[in-house]
């Protein structure tokens, strides 16, 4: 009988839900509002009675297990720690809560970790020991693979690339810091990107005559792909900025790859100007070496793949 794995996407406004197989398919998937939910007992009913009734859709079925992504999660205690989008606050102790309700094994850590369980076990990472998957949103997240196995450090917290300070004494991060590559990659940092070369410089662009509430990263994305000097201003710093961190991250693990995912990742233009960047700065005995390209997980499912790869690559084991 094939064993199939939940996986769990927790976001700031959504949770996920997803039934995958052990080849990566997600076969069904539900939602839940997370910002519904002030009392984690409520969130965690409700999570567990959407993972039973997707169990209970493919009985007779065996499900090895749950594997959740979440912000601020913590691999060695299953928890999730003070995580500033959800709206219930403090050390939350989602595995040892999700595992009573459940009676099966629950393995918990943070989002960009499960992306590359997820590029590790069906994406472009399958055969390789060593790699590095970056993830750009809201905010910039990294998952690190060393011999095969995620990095996490001595407490859990490894791999926050989204977090070393790429100018010092720059952009005041949410972290508390100053000059976090957050605050130039991430989606708010591109359009913050975007405000500050305006101000340096002589641009005509629509994009200035807009609201500034209103502009995103796919209306930047667009802009550049129709040439608007602006806008390609913006993805040609936001690549050096990335290919900048990316080298040095380099220098720490040396990957075989490096993995991007998430919508600010393809703004027009922007990963050739990554691997301009990148191998520019990289030390000369890795140029040549470590190739920067997309994730190969599927965008819209990618997440749930991954937490459920978490539970499938133990089975493995």
């Amino acid at each position: 009988m094939e064993r199939y794995a939940i996986g769990v996407d927790i976001g700031g406004t959504n949770t996920d839900i997803g039934i995958v197989t052990s080849t990566g398919e997600c076969l069904s998937r539900s939602r839940i509002p997370t910002q519904q939910f002030s009392i984690i007992d409520d969130y965690v009913d409700a999570l567990s009675n959407g993972i039973k009734v997707l169990v209970e859709q493919y009985q007779p079925c065996e499900v090895s297990g749950v594997g959740i992504g979440a912000p601020n999660a913590h691999f060695y205690t299953g928890t999730i720690d003070n995580a500033p989008n959800l709206p219930f606050k403090g050390k939350i102790f989602l595995k040892k809560m999700l595992e009573e309700r459940l009676s099966m094994p629950v393995v918990v850590t943070n989002d960009a970790n499960a992306a590359a369980y997820g590029e590790l076990v069906f994406g472009g990472g399958r055969g390789m020991s060593d790699f590095i998957m970056l993830t750009l949103g809201t905010g910039v997240g990294s998952g690190i693979v060393s011999g095969g196995k995620v990095v996490y450090g001595h407490d859990g917290f490894a791999g926050e690339l989204g977090h070393v300070i790429t100018f010092p004494g720059g952009r005041l991060c949410t972290c508390g810091r100053h000059g976090c590559l957050e605050e130039y990659a991430s989606a708010r940092g591109i359009i913050k990107n975007l405000w500050e070369l305006a101000a340096q410089g002589n641009y005509s662009s629509p994009l200035l005559e807009m609201d500034k509430s209103a502009v995103d990263c796919i209306m930047i994305s667009n802009a550049a792909a129709q040439g608007d000097s602006l806008a390609k201003a913006v993805v040609e710093r936001t690549g050096f900025v990335l290919g900048l961190a990316l080298a040095n991250a380099v220098a720490v693990t040396s990957p075989e790859a490096i993995f991007l995912m998430g919508g600010p990742a393809r703004l027009h233009g922007l990963l050739p100007e990554i691997r301009k960047s990148f191998e520019n700065h990289l030390l000369t005995s890795y140029k040549g070496k470590v190739e920067v390209r997309f994730s190969e997980l599927d965008a819209n499912n990618a997440a749930i793949v991954g937490a459920a790869a978490m539970v499938l690559a133990e089975e493995c084991k």
